[in-house]
């Protein structure tokens, strides 16, 4: 039985032995080039299941090949070899479509992981998503988020959805997390804006015993938790800045400090983060760090409001009556008559699919029968997303003598009259003459 290909692309010769003998141990045979020519023509002579390339080549650089190979072989995983430290090199490389990255010097455990992963040996394989994962929708806008998931999923670098409140970032995170080669690792979901700031640090990175008042035990914390899996950030914009900066390391040196810890501890996590604010602009507020916000959003994913995908709503209602069907043991869910349907496709959502979930579940409640009327919806109209703005007062005549009471104070000249000093003691006995600027001082006054 052959061996699986891979396609080792350095100008170091110890470096091309150390990954071939590496490589060998994996029973994977090594393909060495030393240049970019060499490896572009090896990817045209032979097929790969793997490529590992340095970042800086003789005759160009990794990228240049990563960007290759997404043109002429977009199914063959490619990781770039980065120097230690070289945070910006790693995200070009994963922003041009490399499926991880590795720093030097090499750490045999971490690379071991890395090829695993990117092969999907056997036993490495996704779990195949349930029917709560599926991602529902014909129009071109879900099509095409179908499609983004399958490309993002195939990479392991750091990824942020954005989206309105409601409309599925969590089931996007599922299905990228489920269709990746970490499928069969576990899933960690966190809402940031619901851990106090206090306890932020330990929830992520753990603690040791005695650490704090009332660390009784140790807990290994999130990110130790997700070993080998994904850890979706929810409600990223949430999260304070004095713990953005420890996060930031986290990304960059993939390894975590426990509270209370003396030794840093290694992590294999991919991160995926989600908000539905603007992030752009909490950097431009000052709120959100610009290197955390670049570091995160490598690859974006935009989900779209259930609005801008209406006439998927029939298939979506249906799905989501046999789940509450399921859910109470009824053989059949009630029906939605035709214009009660109608009501809901021209309905705004502004919570998007979770609205149009409560709606429904309401709605089974109250409904007679085995249909659901437009009565039984309740729909209530849609807010206008901006206050109406406030009329101006109008201003009333006043007779003159309240007009001189009501009237703002206007500045005026300074008095020549000033006080020295302004004592609560003061008597007007203690005010002195002060001629005014510009004008000869008074002759004293004589005292005959």
């Amino acid at each position: 039985m052959s061996r699986a290909k891979v396609l080792v692309v350095d100008d170091e010769q110890d470096i091309r032995e150390l990954l071939g003998v590496a490589l060998g141990r994996m029973e994977l045979e090594a393909i060495t080039a030393e240049t970019l020519a060499q490896a572009q023509t090896r990817l045209g002579e032979q097929t790969f299941a793997l490529c590992l390339t340095d970042m800086r080549l003789p005759d160009g650089n990794g990228i240049s090949l990563v960007e290759h190979i997404q043109r002429h072989h977009p199914h063959l995983p490619v990781a770039v070899i980065t120097a230690y430290g070289n945070a910006q090199a790693a995200v070009d490389s994963l922003k041009a479509g490399a499926f991880d990255f590795v720093s030097k010097p090499l750490q045999l455990e971490q690379l071991r992981k890395l090829v695993l992963e990117a092969l999907r040996l056997p036993g490495d394989t996704p779990a195949a998503g349930g029917d709560n994962s599926e991602l529902l929708g014909e129009a071109p806008v879900m099509q095409e988020l179908r499609a983004l998931i399958a490309r993002v999923a195939r990479s392991q670098a750091p990824l942020h959805i954005s989206g309105e409140s409601g409309a599925g970032k969590e089931r996007v995170a599922r299905l990228v997390h489920q269709q990746s080669s970490r499928g069969d690792g576990p899933f960690m979901p966190v809402n940031c804006g619901a851990i106090p700031a206090e306890l932020m640090e330990s929830e992520l990175f753990g603690h040791v015993r005695g650490a704090f008042t009332g660390a009784t035990r140790d807990n290994p914390g999130l990110f130790r938790q997700a070993e080998g899996g994904t850890l979706f950030l929810d409600e990223i914009a949430e999260l304070p800045l004095t713990m953005q900066v420890k996060l930031l390391r986290a990304l960059q040196e993939r390894v975590v400090r426990p509270v209370g810890a003396g030794e840093e501890v290694p992590v294999n996590v991919r991160i995926i983060s989600a908000t539905n604010v603007d992030l752009g602009q909490r950097v431009a507020d000052g709120r959100f760090r610009q290197d955390l916000y670049y570091r995160l959003n490598v690859v974006a994913v935009h989900t779209p409001a259930l609005r801008d995908h209406a006439d998927d709503i029939p298939l979506l209602a249906e799905r989501i009556l046999d789940d509450i069907a399921r859910r109470h043991d009824v053989s059949r869910p009630p029906h939605i008559e035709p214009e009660a349907m109608q009501k809901l496709m021209t309905h705004d959502f502004p919570g998007n699919v979770r609205e149009l979930e409560n709606i429904l579940e309401r709605a089974v409640t109250l409904c007679e029968g085995e249909h659901i009327t437009t009565a039984d919806l309740q729909l209530t109209p849609t807010a206008p997303p901006h206050p109406a703005p406030r009329r101006a007062r109008q201003s009333r005549r006043l007779p003159p003598r309240q007009r001189l009471r009501t009237a703002p104070r206007q500045p005026t000249t300074a008095s020549p009259w000033k006080p020295a000093c302004r004592p609560s003691s003061a008597r007007p006995s203690s005010m002195r003459w002060k001629p005014p600027a510009g004008t000869a001082p008074a002759p004293p006054k004589s005292s005959a």
